[in-house]
């Protein structure tokens, strides 16, 4: 018991117990001497009806009645002890579990976040671990409980007549083989499967939920939550086939669990039809009282069943977090000579795809240039970004900054050379201050109030009523996409990296924040190696050289007036914005 396969999950779960795992044996002994003390009071039973049947001193059924009772209610004490010693293991277990999961994921290469999702990593770190709890606190004492009390109950049944006995246990032996037939690997399979289905509708969730406002200003509603549906009908496709599959085998187990009546019917049959004693009496009543306790218990033991490879999957789930590598760190000590960046023949496969992301990529960046990624959606510009940042690594190629591989720098000493704003800007639920000071905790007051007037915050500071003390989100206090991004750029100011890289940073501001915001760049990038992903091409036009791509490979590099006059893919992308910026609707 414990190990399914080669997963050994109450191994594992001892390991995250530490000082805790003998509370989780303690409990589950006390569990058992709950479940032997449940049992007592089903003999006194017997003989309070064996009294009544056969006319003898009644005085003793009171004795054998407040053993009962005591037994009872002696039992249901003994048991909360047992779920206290679990519970505090649980709680002990789930914490140890969580603490863990964060400490490794900040050791992953960001790249993981955007490959499996926000909403999958999460849901491991909430539901797995609280699967666990639950499994440990309830689930593990009822099931040496449910394993110990029907064990006494049929030695109960076959002692008094083992021929009535072994009739009205027809009904559970049937029973038992139907649930079994709806366990094992084919049912951990689909367990897995169930598991899988609800992560994908739990990160299509939080995808589609964090787009709404950007859904809701295009009119993309019916489009936007294509994705979202197709998650949905795949997990409805999924119950449907699974109830399907479970139909019969549930079938047959109600069925026999309920007709234990049936075949109780039948023994009195057998056994009265030549003449009703009183010990036919007694056995008949008392069968009609216990023998279904055999069968509630075996519900126990199926939902107990199904509760266990909750927990493996759950398990698996945390254990496929923390096999994770992070990257691997050469622990050289390198130094670079400047803040160039170099690519040669770069390729990159995202994990479980097809096709590469890109594909043999070779370029030069040099100190203090200002370059822009450019191509159609989907063409790798910001899958080129995050490989020069290395939130993941090149599945070939080679990406040098100052001269040196990026893997043999120090994951610390890369991400203190590279800012990077981000499109979609992310501020914490704390004050301004503390949002922008998250780029360099040792900041001043005075130095985190410069990085905002240099990236033209001081219009979003005055307006707030506690300045750069506001919390964000706090009685009311919300700020516009466009002003995020002003805050996101501060953090960039005050972190003052060499390089910078921005990824369509201007993509949720309206004109008048662009404007502030294109000004924050400017001064933002002063002095600094500038990496622009853009494709509001207008903004883009003045860089030193303009790297297109296509379908992950680089097809065009240059100034804008040398592409424009290449007539290639960049004349076109930009005659179609310079399009759709002249549009204007017709009176």
């Amino acid at each position: 018991m414990g190990k399914t396969g080669n997963f050994d999950h109450m191994k594992l779960i001892g390991q995250y117990a530490g000082g805790h795992k003998k509370l989780i044996t303690l409990g589950r002994c006390i569990a058992a001497i709950s479940a032997i003390m449940t049992i007592i009071p089903f003999y006194d039973l017997w003989k309070i009806i064996r009294i009544a049947v056969n006319g003898e001193d009644t005085d003793d059924i009171s004795f054998y009645a407040w053993q009962a009772v005591l037994l009872t209610v002696g039992a249901l004490l003994v048991y909360i002890t047992a779920l206290l010693c679990t519970h505090i293991a649980a709680f002990r277990i789930q914490a140890n579990m969580r603490s863990a999961l964060m400490r490794k994921i900040i050791t992953l290469p960001l790249g993981v976040f955007d490959e499996d999702g926000t909403g999958k990593i999460r849901r491991i770190v909430n539901d797995s671990t609280a699967a666990t709890e639950t499994y440990i606190a309830h689930n593990l004492p009822d099931k040496v409980v449910a394993a110990i009390t029907p064990v006494g109950l049929i030695v109960l049944i076959l002692a008094f007549n083992w021929k009535i006995g072994l009739i009205c246990m027809i009904p559970a032996v049937l029973g038992f083989v139907c649930m079994m037939s709806m366990m094992g690997k084919d049912m951990q399979e689909k367990m897995k499967e169930y598991q899988n289905s609800l992560e994908t509708m739990s990160s299509e969730a939080n995808e589609y939920v964090r787009g709404i406002p950007v859904v809701k200003t295009f009119g993309q509603t019916i489009f936007s939550f294509k994705r979202f549906k197709a998650a949905i009908d795949s997990y409805g496709k999924w119950t449907t086939d699974y109830t399907m599959h479970l139909r019969f085998p549930m079938m047959g187990f109600m069925t026999c669990i309920n007709a234990v009546f049936i075949f109780i019917v039948i023994a009195a049959y057998l056994f009265t039809r030549d003449g009703v004693l009183n010990s036919d009496i007694l056995d008949i009543m008392y069968y009609i009282i216990v023998t279904p306790l055999v069968t509630v218990t075996l519900t126990k033991i199926a939902y107990s069943g199904e509760a266990e490879m909750t927990l493996i999957d759950a398990m698996k789930r945390v254990e496929g977090i923390m096999q994770m590598e992070p990257l691997e760190e050469s622990g050289k000590a390198e130094n670079v000579k400047d803040n160039s960046i170099e690519l040669d023949r770069v390729t990159y496969r995202y994990k479980d795809a097809t096709r590469d992301a890109l594909s043999n990529v070779s370029l030069n960046i040099k100190q203090g240039e200002h370059v822009a990624f450019v191509g159609p959606s989907g063409s790798g510009k910001t899958t080129l970004a995050e490989l020069i940042v290395r939130f993941f690594d090149v599945t070939s190629g080679e990406i040098k900054v100052g001269g040196v591989n990026i893997k043999d720098l120090p994951q610390k000493k890369l991400m203190d050379m590279v800012s990077f704003v981000f499109q979609d800007s992310r501020l914490i639920k704390d004050s301004i201050f503390e949002n922008v000071k998250m780029s360099k905790p040792n900041a001043s007051r005075e130095e985190v109030m410069k990085a905002l007037e240099k990236a033209q915050c001081m219009d979003i500071i005055n307006k707030l009523p506690n300045g750069i003390d506001t919390v964000i989100g706090e009685k009311g206090t919300y700020l516009s996409g466009g002003e995020q991004q002003r805050i996101t750029i501060a953090r960039a100011v005050l972190k003052d990296s060499p390089i910078l890289i921005l990824d369509e940073a201007t993509v949720f501001a309206d004109p008048d924040n662009e404007a502030k915001v294109q000004a924050a760049f400017e001064e933002l990038s002063k002095d600094k190696t500038l990496i622009m992903i853009a494709h509001r091409l207008s903004t883009v036009v003045n860089a030193d050289k303009i790297f297109v791509l296509d379908d992950g490979k680089l097809v065009e590099s240059g100034k804008h007036e040398e592409l424009m006059a290449n007539n290639g893919l960049y004349r076109r992308l930009f005659d179609e914005y310079s399009k759709s910026i002249d549009w204007k609707v017709a009176v």
